[in-house]
């Protein structure tokens, strides 16, 4: 258990760190780099699976995965499942109801038995999976207060009481969790700024499992994460049939007619800077399925983690007050009703193309929670570059 902190605690801060470094390898470089991963990791995989015959578990198959690259799902003999993060290599036995844990496992390996039940629910973008996959009654506790979902049925269930608000990612309640019986705690990256959470939490007794859905590049690598969550709660099949539904959606956008239109997607932070993703993102990809061109071009490092950076408000007039259309990310602060409210907030944007031919929009504020609307998002940005009917979207809205 100690070594599993560690690694933790390390692979928190190598990426923390990694986040703020620009690389400079070339396009051969890069291949040879990725090609050398993939031959170490399928060789890590088969001795993996020969440590684990050894322990009793017996491989029968793995979940077939379309997009998403930071999760593995293996099946064993007698309905056992295994279920792997690979940025930090966390493994978690799901072990069936009524049946043993097998003899020597790898220590590192956290054994989780049904019934799963007693979860605190750091990670908020897993909430609408949970939702989605009909489990909320498996979440206890939350990390969010009642009044900051904005998926309705969470919200009712902490009106209910079913689900007790226990502290955010960096201050849990640990009191309340302990002594309430919580059998895994889910957390998102925000959690590598406080490593000793972790360490705590497993202290006493509770595991940490962290989900790796934001560093997805492709948007549906982000929705395929509810196969993850589905493999936890033994819900393969409903799992399955969500992703194919956002798949189809998106799959009916990007076979239409593309646009030669760009977009910026921004929000300004409170000390005056605008922010950004970067284009490696998830995002600018969206736009990009959509039809449109995501501006400003060729941000960031694509070998980091991070999805998002900051620039001063003149790198961003000099790269984007051309762009046909302005979406600004209220997913932060609230967002803005009107573009007078914009303009309140950085008026160096009133120059820009978008704004004076009207072309400003923002996001619902409740996009960020709703995990599964990547399909949905898409269309909308879709629609907004094809002129169509605001009435028809889900998580745009026009500013005046």
């Amino acid at each position: 258990m100690r070594r599993r902190k560690k690694t933790i605690v390390a692979i928190g801060l190598f990426l923390i760190g990694l986040s703020g470094l620009l690389g400079c390898g070339s396009p051969s470089s890069d291949s040879e780099v990725l090609s050398q991963k993939d031959t170490e990791t399928a060789v890590a995989a088969s001795e993996l699976r020969e440590e684990q015959a050894q322990s009793g578990l017996i491989y029968e198959s793995s979940m077939e995965l379309k997009y998403a690259k930071n999760f593995a799902v293996d099946y064993y003999a007698g309905g056992y499942t295994m279920l792997t993060t690979t940025i930090d290599g966390q493994r978690f036995l799901i072990v069936p109801e009524g049946k043993e844990i097998p003899e020597h496992l790898e220590e590192d390996i956290v054994v989780l038995k049904r019934p799963l039940k007693n979860f605190y629910l750091v990670a908020s973008a897993v909430m609408d999976m949970f939702h989605a996959l009909d489990g909320l009654d498996a979440i206890a506790f939350s990390g969010q207060k009642e009044e900051n979902w904005y998926i309705e049925e969470a919200r009712e269930a902490m009106e209910d009481g079913d689900i007790l608000y226990a502290g955010k990612y960096s201050m849990p309640d640990y009191e309340m969790i302990v002594s309430e019986g919580c059998s895994l705690a889910i957390e998102n990256t925000m959690i590598f700024h406080t490593p000793e959470v972790v360490e705590k939490l497993e202290d006493f007794g509770i595991p940490v499992m962290i989900e790796y859905s934001s560093y997805e590049s492709h948007p549906l690598g982000r929705v395929e994460w509810i196969k993850f969550f589905g493999a936890l709660l033994g819900k393969e099949e409903e799992a399955a049939r969500i992703f194919e539904e956002q798949t189809a959606i998106l799959e009916s956008v990007t076979a239409d007619e593309k646009t030669d239109q760009t977009v910026a997607f921004f929000y300004i932070t409170s000390n005056g800077l605008v922010q950004v993703r970067q284009s490696s993102d998830y995002v600018p990809q969206m736009i990009e399925l959509a039809g449109g061109s995501y501006v400003p071009a060729n941000l960031g490092d694509p070998d980091t983690k991070r999805s998002t950076m900051n620039m001063q408000v003149e790198e961003f007039y000099n790269s984007a007050k051309d762009a046909d259309f302005l979406i600004y990310n209220s997913s932060i602060d609230g967002g803005v009703a009107s573009v007078d409210e914009l303009l309140d907030k950085c008026g160096l944007l009133a120059d820009f193309k978008a704004v004076q031919e009207g072309n400003v929009w923002c996001t619902t504020n409740d996009m960020y929670q709703q995990s599964l609307s990547i399909g949905y998002l898409t269309e909308d940005i879709h629609t907004m570059l094809l002129g169509g009917e605001e009435d028809d979207m889900h998580y745009l809205f026009h500013l005046e």
